[in-house]
């Protein structure tokens, strides 16, 4: 008989070794070693994972942006480069019960009815539990098939046979191979069945969504191959404490990274967020010091965040640093700048910053709105309302430039704001458009800053 080949594999990010280990080298996760059969592809099985093409001259190729398909939810079709691309692998991973499946069926149903027969795979739920939840999303159209099942020779066989204008397969971690011996969600099953279903993804030109688990450091579960085997990789971000969801492309071979897209969860499913600015700043206090707003870009996209700062006396020997939404570490470096440059000494201060709603900024252009709401909340003096600040803080105090100056002034000009603080070394000195209303106040350093502010 011939001899099985095994290996270990880490079952949180699919680090592979000859023998166990107690601790993953790759990801530091301690007894996740697990045994895993190894395949050896030949034969017949050799044959289904060929392209069988041939060289071609790259100006005899044909391709048209015009191929894709309009998902009928426009943050959808936003964050995947402006509509679905027929053969693509869409991985779309998030915190349980945070809306993936919701979004999805929505989808589905929107293609449905465009006269596009879908297809609904589902190794989780059962028909019924399926069709409970399309009955309060409104998903009813007879072009949207469901089918319960986890085998994956049987699910490419349906593929094959109904051949869908569109496939979701809810969840990756729950189909298994019966070439492979381990367990459904393994890493050595989760990559046949990714790596499977990309290849008829692409003979066939059916897009393919794919749901993932996440781990409880939020990366999708599974070997970190498979989010460089697919073409997109989105990422849900929210928590049931908000009734916002976000939609995060992190990869896209079709289209821009980092574009997101905002939907308000209801009961009747996700909804999408028109207007995000307004959403972000409607609650947001009049008069109250430590709040200021700042323009974000997110992908393409510009959006008004409002950053809130509690700066108070300590009690304790340790001052607290807590940031939610923004990096703890550039709050730090902030802190530092403030005391040598503005000569405002936070050192002995509890500080708490956060960007309200819930939504996280990792740009340094947040580094002037994280300076002016410290300063404001320190002083105890609120900054005009109307005001935007925007800018990168160096460790010298001064104010660098960013990018996209004219979106972000134009964007504030359109919510109502009437003065814009900014850096100097950049942007043009005459404004177009709805960015004309702006004054426009250029600063090179912090110490010009609460000048001002105040």
């Amino acid at each position: 008989m011939k001899k099985i080949k095994t290996q270990f594999f880490c079952q949180n990010c699919g680090h592979s070794s000859p023998k166990w280990l107690g601790k993953c080298p790759s990801c530091n996760e301690w007894n996740s070693f697990v045994e895993e059969e190894v395949r050896t592809i030949d034969g017949e099985g050799a044959q289904d994972l060929k392209f069988n093409g041939v060289p071609m001259p790259i100006d005899a190729i044909t391709a048209d942006e015009g191929e894709r398909v309009r998902s009928g939810i426009l943050e959808m079709d936003r964050v995947l480069g402006g509509g679905i691309v027929r053969g693509s692998a869409v991985l779309v991973g998030g915190d349980p019960g945070i809306g993936k499946s919701t979004l999805l069926l929505q989808v589905l149903q929107k293609l449905a009815e465009q006269e596009l027969t879908v297809l609904y795979v589902s190794g989780e739920e059962s028909a019924k539990q399926i069709k409970l939840r399309g009955k309060r999303l409104g998903a009813s159209s007879k072009n949207l098939l469901v089918l319960v099942e986890i085998d994956l020779d049987a699910i490419l066989r349906q593929i094959k046979e109904i051949k869908p204008a569109a496939v979701v397969i809810d969840s990756i971690q729950t189909v298994y191979s019966s070439v492979l011996s381990s367990a459904p969600g393994s890493v050595g099953q989760v990559r046949e069945a990714t790596e499977k279903l990309i290849l008829v993804a692409k003979k066939t030109g059916i897009p393919i969504f794919l749901v993932g688990h996440v781990t409880k450091d939020g990366s999708i579960a599974g070997p970190k191959v498979m989010e460089h085997m697919v073409d997109t990789v989105l990422y849900f971000e929210g928590d049931s404490g908000h009734a916002y969801r976000i939609i995060r492309g992190i990869k896209n071979r079709f289209g821009p990274a980092n574009e997101i897209g905002i939907f308000e969860m209801r009961d009747n499913g996700l909804i999408e967020v028109a207007n995000p600015s307004e959403f972000f700043l409607s609650e947001r206090p009049e008069g109250a010091s430590g709040s200021v707003v700042s323009p974000s870009l997110e992908g393409t996209r510009p959006i008004l965040v409002e950053i809130q700062s509690l700066v108070s006396a300590t009690n304790l020997g340790m001052p607290r640093r807590t940031a939610i939404g923004v990096d703890h570490n550039r709050v730090s470096m902030l802190v530092a700048v403030m005391g040598k440059v503005c000569g405002l000494q936070l050192g002995n201060q509890d500080i708490f910053i956060n960007v309200a709603g819930g939504v996280k900024v990792e740009e340094p252009a947040i580094d002037m709105g994280i300076v002016a709401s410290m300063a404001s909340s320190y002083l105890d003096r609120p900054i005009d309302a109307g005001t935007v600040v925007f800018g990168e803080v160096g460790l010298s105090g001064e104010v660098r430039g960013i990018s996209q100056m004219d979106v972000r002034i134009k964007e504030a000009a359109r919510m109502g704001f009437n003065r814009c603080i900014l850096p100097r070394t950049q942007g043009r000195d005459r404004q177009t458009g709805e960015g004309a209303r702006m004054k426009l106040i250029r600063i090179s350093s912090l110490k010009e800053l609460l000048g001002h502010l105040f």
